[in-house]
């Protein structure tokens, strides 16, 4: 199954409940109508520079990866995300193909309190997991957004407390947005979507990243 297939599944599955499923489409109707990622930086921008801890407890900056090569920066929502679940794994089983065509990879997350490195361990990565404290770098690329009151009351229900997991009050997530980044800190191809379940095929990915020769 591609990972599109699986999304999809996944999707059919969480619309099995009627709550989650009107304050999702609820929250993604409202995203497209204000027009959110118009707001996002996108292929020609620079992206800013960065400074995260990693799952491992240590500080990795943006400059340090691009000496060694291009890189994709993947936003994911948490450890709680099934659809981020998906996408981890499926970038994970592609990293072969990314590391062929010269390129690394990130995941970047809002999740603090260890749980970078509980993903990371989960599900077996090889890629760094880094995290946005305060969802600094997210709010940099205009990607993050406040979450809706239905919508958090929603994933609350489900045992999922934001505010523990990020250690502030903000209430912010990110949108799936992973961006192909050339050696100089350039973005070079974005991908990104308001709706959550929806994610770009990594090998999409692979293609930009060949397409850099």
């Amino acid at each position: 199954m591609t990972l599109r297939d699986k999304l999809d599944a996944q999707r059919e599955r969480s619309a099995a409940n009627p709550v989650w499923r009107a304050t999702y489409e609820a929250t993604v109707a409202e995203l497209r109508r204000m027009g959110f990622l118009n707001q996002a930086l996108r292929a020609g921008a620079r992206f800013p520079d960065f400074l995260l801890p990693s799952a491992a407890d240590r500080l990795v900056g943006l400059s340090d990866l691009l000496v060694r090569g291009p890189l994709v920066v993947t936003f994911i929502r948490g450890q709680w995300c099934p659809y981020c679940a998906l996408t981890l794994a499926a970038l994970e089983e592609s990293l072969p193909d990314i590391q062929a065509a010269d390129g690394q990879l990130v995941a970047i997350t809002p999740e603090t309190g260890g749980r970078a490195l509980a993903v990371r361990q989960r599900h077996g990565l090889h890629y760094e997991v880094l995290v946005d404290v305060d969802s600094g770098v997210g709010l940099n690329c205009g990607v993050v957004f406040h979450v809706p009151e239905p919508y958090r009351s929603s994933i609350a229900r489900a045992g999922i407390d934001l505010a523990d997991r990020q250690g502030n009050g903000g209430g912010l997530l990110p949108v799936p947005a992973v961006y192909v980044i050339d050696r100089s800190g350039l973005i070079v191809r974005d991908f990104m979507d308001v709706d959550f379940t929806r994610r770009p095929d990594p090998a999409d990915i692979v293609e930009a990243l060949r397409a850099l020769g």
